[in-house]
C-alpha cells in the first residue's frame, strides 16, 4: 500500500507546502540493506560521573568498526554525528540528571537525519537507594521526549543494563547496540529495553546472525509473516513457515522464495500442537526460535459481538500460543539458548474501539511474556514480544481513509511502518546474540502518540 502523502512530501513542492502550512512532515527513514555500515558516520559517546557501562559500549562500537568521535568534536558547531550514546548509570540522585542536559543540550541539532540516541542506565529495581531508583526511572521521560523532539527520523531509546552482567562478556549488550544503531530499528523509538545476564552467543558473521538456526514462523503466508520469513532467511535461518491450509498456495510461494519449508496446519485444531511437535522433531530434531505471528481480527463493538468472534480471536491470537509452547517445552524441542518471540499489538496496550476481543488477546500476549519469561530464563530460553502500531498491510488498506491517515500521522515519524520494520525487530530478538534480552515488549510503532 502506497502512502501518497509521504511520497508527495519528498518532492520540492511538497516540502514547500509542508513548511508553509505546518503539516506533518514524514522523513525518509534509514532502513537496513545488507552490507551497510552500522552507522553512516561518527558516534559521540558520553558518560555520567561513575558510569559503569561506557567502557564496555566503547569497546563494542570500536570492534564493530564505528568511529568514536573525539569529545572535543562535540564543541564544533559544524560537526555532525550518526548517533549519541550516553551512559547514565552513574546518576545516583535527581541532581545528577543535570549531566544529561549538559551532554544533550549542545547536541540537539548535531544528529544526521535518521540519527540515533541511546541512553544506558541501571534497572530501577537494582538500584542501591530510592534516590538512585528515582533518577534512573526519570531517564524514560528524557528518551521519550527526545524521540518526539529531534525529528528527521531520529530515534531515541533507553537501555537498562543489569548489574549482574558487569562481569560478563560484552556480547550481552552488543546485539542490542547493533540493532538500535542500525537501519533495522528505523521504526522503533521511545522504547525501554532491559538487557539481563542471560547467555548470548556472538555470530561468526553479523550479516548472518541466524546461521544454522531452525526458526518456526506461524502466519507466514502473507503480510508481516511473509516479510518475517524473508528477513530471517536473509539472516541465515532455516525457516519453517506455517499457515492454515486455505493459504497453502501463498505459503508455498513464500517457502520456495526463501528456500524454507512449508507446513499447512490450523493451530486451533485439537491435535495441532502435537502434530507440529512431531513434524519439528522428525525433520529438524529441535526448533531454536519460535515466532508466534499468527493472528486474526473479527471486529465488532462488544455489545454487537457474537460469541464466535470473541472465541476465535482469543483462541488464535493467545490460547494457541500457550498450547504450542506447552508441548514444545514439555518435549524439550526448544533447547537451552532458544528464543520465543510473540506478536502483540499496540491495541493490547492502549485498547481500540471495536476490538475488545483483539485487544484482550494482545494484552494477554504481554501477560504471557511477563509471567513465563522468568520461568523460561531458568532453562536458558528467552521470551519477548513485539507490539506493532500502524503497519502498512492489506488489512490497514481496508481502513476508512480518514482513520487510516490519522493512524499514519499519529506518531513521531508521521508515517506508517512497513512489515519489514516488524520483521527486523523480531529478527533481532531471535538472534543467539540476544539471549540476554528477555521479558521485553518492544513497540514497533514509530513512537505512537497513543499508549504507553
Amino acid at each position: 500500500m502506497t502512502d501518497r502523502y509521504a511520497s508527495f512530501v519528498q518532492t520540492g513542492a511538497g516540502r514547500a507546502l509542508v513548511k508553509r502550512l505546518g503539516l506533518p512532515d514524514p522523513p525518509r527513514l534509514r532502513r537496513h540493506t545488507p552490507g551497510d555500515p552500522l552507522v553512516p558516520g561518527p558516534v559521540l559517546l558520553g558518560s555520567s560521573a561513575g558510569g559503569r557501562i561506557a567502557d564496555q559500549a566503547g569497546k563494542i562500537l570500536t570492534a564493530a568498526g564505528v568511529e568514536l568521535a573525539d569529545p572535543v568534536a562535540a564543541h564544533d558547531a559544524d560537526r555532525r554525528f550518526a548517533a549519541l550514546v550516553y551512559d547514565a548509570s552513574g546518576v545516583t540522585d535527581s541532581t545528577g540528571l543535570r549531566q544529561l542536559y549538559d551532554f544533550f543540550h549542545p547536541q540537539a541539532r548535531s544528529l544526521v537525519p535518521s540519527g540515533r540516541v541511546i541512553v544506558l542506565g541501571t534497572p530501577p529495581a537494582e538500584c542501591g537507594s530510592p534516590r538512585e531508583a528515582t533518577a534512573q526511572r526519570a531517564l524514560e521521560g528524557l528518551t521519550r521526549s527526545i524521540g518526539k523532539e529531534f525529528g528527521r527520523g531520529v530515534t531515541a531509546q533507553l537501555v537498562y543494563v543489569t548489574r549482574e552482567g558487569d562481569a560478563g562478556t560484552p556480547v550481552s549488550l552488543e546485539s542490542t547496540l547493533r540493532f538500535l544503531l542500525s537501519g533495522r530499528s528505523a521504526y522503533v523509538s521511545g522504547q525501554v529495553i532491559r538487557v539481563g545476564a542471560g547467555t548470548a552467543v556472538a555470530p561468526a558473521d553479523w550479516d548472518r546472525p541466524l546461521d544454522g538456526q531452525v526458526v518456526l514462523v506461524t502466519g507466514a503466508a502473507r503480510g508481516i509473516g511473509a516479510a518475517l520469513a524473508k528477513v530471517l532467511a536473509r539472516d541465515g535461518a532455516q525457516v519453517v513457515a506455517l499457515d492454515i491450509p486455505a493459504a497453502g498456495d501463498e505459503l508455498a510461494a513464500v517457502a520456495n522464495d526463501i528456500g524454507g519449508s512449508a507446513v499447512q496446519l490450523d493451530l486451533t485444531a485439537p491435535d495441532a500442537p502435537t502434530r507440529l511437535a512431531e513434524h519439528l522433531a522428525s525433520r529438524h530434531g529441535r526448533v531454536d526460535v519460535v515466532v508466534h505471528n499468527a493472528g486474526i481480527t473479527r471486529d465488532k463493538t462488544l455489545g454487537r459481538m457474537d460469541a464466535d468472534r470473541w472465541d476465535s480471536v482469543i483462541d488464535v491470537n493467545l490460547s494457541s500460543q500457550e498450547r504450542i509452547n506447552d508441548v514444545l517445552l514439555e518435549r524439550d524441542l526448544i533447547p537451552a539458548g532458544g528464543r520465543i518471540v510473540s506478536v502483540s499489538s499496540i491495541a493490547g496496550i492502549a485498547g481500540n474501539r471495536g476490538q475488545t476481543n483483539y485487544a484482550t488477546s494482545k494484552a494477554g500476549v504481554i501477560g504471557l511474556v511477563d509471567s513465563l519469561s522468568p520461568v523460561l530464563r531458568e532453562r536458558g530460553i528467552s521470551l519477548n514480544a513485539v507490539a506493532p502500531g500502524f503497519i502498512e498491510t492489506r488489512l490497514t488498506a481496508r481502513i476508512p481513509l480518514t482513520i487510516r491517515e490519522a493512524g499514519r500521522r499519529m506518531n513521531s515519524m508521521a508515517q506508517g511502518g512497513l512489515p519489514v520494520d516488524v520483521a527486523e525487530t523480531i529478527g533481532w530478538l531471535s538472534w543467539p546474540a540476544s539471549g540476554a534480552v528477555s521479558g521485553n515488549v518492544v513497540r514497533v510503532c514509530g513512537q505512537s502518540l497513543l499508549g504507553a
